[in-house]
């Protein structure tokens, strides 16, 4: 007996000391490299916005970050990378609002609510709705008025099927009670060539992307679709404010690990995302950029994308919106 309780004690023994040495291995996390996977090409604000965040995390953490860039399928393929990735702390993926509109379009290989882990939210990207300036209207009311009159004659463009501009858009002709047809783009660029050119009478855009074609003046900026106005463009009223009441939409940009991810790595994550973000050098950037922030915990971040995808999937059926 005596023998039986010394090996007890001793096999005790070495577990809490495996337990012991564990703690520190976790604790040092990172101690190697970090992949962040960017579901998009190179180039785009999605691409630029998450290989800034990249460089923010190097820096805070100590480690080098590798921003891969996984394109195709509207952000799935990346994104089913980091879903099938070990959850400790070294895969992460930066995404687009299209990460939470994809599950009501296509079908996935992974569900985004129980095989990621939400992080953060970096930011929001308010959008912009401009007109051809060949348009006799300058506001959202005088819009709604001359699309009244002229029902199924005013084109406005979508840059992608199902984007953040698309649902707007949408949203719009719903909340207004308006006809207007939707013409799909590949991509913002050609859409913008049409709306100066006159083919098309309307485009709406992340406020990024509408700057230079605003601050160019070749085209008409009518509103933000923002519940405030924007430092950046301050003489542009928002939709709410020009005759549809209530009415706010954002694209956003967001973190996510694989399911399970650690809660001390998810934490610390987030608190160098709060704490990059709610920097006055930072603050200031955002705003000329006509980005949003809305700092908050990896439990705030998971209610917004799982509110923000529910409001997508109404507009999506609402409107009949098909996968291309």
């Amino acid at each position: 007996m005596t023998r039986w309780i010394l090996v007890c004690a001793c096999a005790a023994s070495v577990l809490l000391l495996g337990l012991g040495m564990a703690a520190p291995a976790s604790a040092a996390w990172p101690e190697r490299p970090i992949r962040l996977v960017l579901p998009f090409p190179a180039g785009g604000p999605t691409d630029t916005l998450g290989r800034q965040l990249a460089q923010q995390l190097q820096t805070a953490l100590g480690q080098s970050v590798v921003v891969d860039n996984r394109a195709g399928a509207n952000s799935a393929i990346g994104s089913d990378i980091v879903a099938k990735s070990p959850a400790d702390g070294y895969t992460l993926l930066f995404n687009a609002s299209i990460f939470a509109i994809n599950p009501h379009l296509v079908k996935l290989p992974y569900d985004i609510h129980r095989d990621f882990t939400p992080i953060a939210l970096v930011a929001k990207a308010p959008l912009l709705i401009a007109v051809n300036r060949d348009l006799p209207v300058k506001d959202v009311r005088a819009l709604i008025a001359y699309a009244r009159s002229h029902p199924g004659k005013l084109n406005f463009g979508i840059g992608s099927n199902g984007s953040a501009g698309h649902l707007a858009q949408e949203s719009l002709r719903s909340s207004a009670g308006i006809d207007i047809v939707m013409v799909p783009y590949k991509g913002s660029s050609p859409a913008y060539v049409d709306l100066i050119g006159g083919r098309l009478q309307g485009f709406t855009d992340p406020v990024l992307g509408a700057l230079p074609q605003v601050q160019g003046g070749t085209v008409r900026a009518l509103a933000v679709t923002s519940s405030k106005r924007l430092s950046v463009l301050p003489d542009v009223p928002t939709v709410a404010e020009s005759g549809v009441p209530g009415f706010e939409f954002h694209s956003w940009y967001g973190l996510w690990g694989p399911a399970n991810l650690p809660k001390p790595v998810v934490e610390r994550l987030n608190a160098e995302i709060t704490r990059w973000i709610t920097s006055a050098e930072v603050r200031v950037q955002f705003e000329q950029l006509g980005y949003e922030t809305q700092p908050g915990t990896p439990e705030d971040f998971a209610r917004f994308v799982r509110d923000d995808s529910a409001l997508s999937a109404k507009i999506i059926r609402d409107a009949g919106i098909k996968a291309e």
